[in-house]
């Protein structure tokens, strides 16, 4: 077994014992493998072991990988920060984008989507620590722009995305992730219509903590692939 299949062994086997730790169904909860500045042999040893859900941050360095592995089943999640240019690209090429946090650019996703792709599943980012350095919209904008997101026909909102202020008390580290189970519970009730069943939240450091809040999705990658080496990020 290679250290990648081990590793993803091993995250699985987390996964698990979160789950059933917080009396849920570990099927609930899909591990989303974050492939940036990986190799694509490095993800093709994942996708052997079964792995289908990967993100990625850099849009070219993203394409490069989606041309190179096309023809497999792979559902390709964009996580980083959208600017307005890259947007088609965006909309053309990937199922799920998880950092919406600006009209323009859920209008963009929607107006750019091909009308032979199914509509885009996004989540909407949310500063749940109000931090100036990091993206996403305050709780209290949720409402107003999910509303505005819900009508457009060609993307599909699925929940919502957070990466909460850095903590290693595991107590801690529960209390924005409850915050953000409360803020979807809450948006259900606003737009009952809408499919919203997602939750990206939880990293390798504070996994466990995400999953007892409701998370539905963890985005994992060091503790998969190894150290990341950034020498040629694009």
């Amino acid at each position: 077994m290679t250290n990648i299949a081990n590793n993803l062994s091993i995250i699985c086997s987390k996964i698990n014992i979160a789950a059933q730790n917080a009396h849920r169904n570990p099927d609930e909860v899909t591990l989303l493998a974050v492939s940036k500045t990986r190799q694509s042999e490095e993800l093709m040893q994942l996708w052997q072991e079964g792995q289908r859900h990967f993100g990625e941050n850099y849009l070219q360095e993203a394409l490069d990988k989606i041309k190179l592995l096309q023809g497999n089943d792979i559902c390709w999640h964009f996580i980083g920060p959208i600017q307005s240019n890259k947007t088609r690209s965006i909309t053309e090429n990937f199922s799920w984008v998880h950092s919406v946090d600006r009209l323009k650019i859920a209008q963009r996703l929607n107006d750019q989507r091909p009308d032979s792709l199914p509509p885009l599943n996004i989540c909407l980012q949310i500063n749940i620590s109000e931090e100036q350095s990091k993206s996403g919209i305050i709780p209290a904008e949720l409402p107003k722009l999910a509303e505005q997101i819900a009508a457009m026909p060609n993307i599909r909102l699925r929940g919502l995305m957070a990466i909460p202020a850095n903590c290693e008390d595991p107590e801690q580290q529960r209390i924005p992730f409850a915050r953000m189970q409360a803020l979807l519970l809450q948006l259900q009730e606003q737009l009952p219509q809408q499919p919203l069943d997602t939750l990206s939240m939880g990293m390798s450091g504070d996994m466990d903590a995400a999953i007892a809040e409701g998370s539905t999705m963890v985005r994992i990658g060091t503790a998969l692939f190894g150290p990341r080496d950034y020498s040629n990020k694009i």
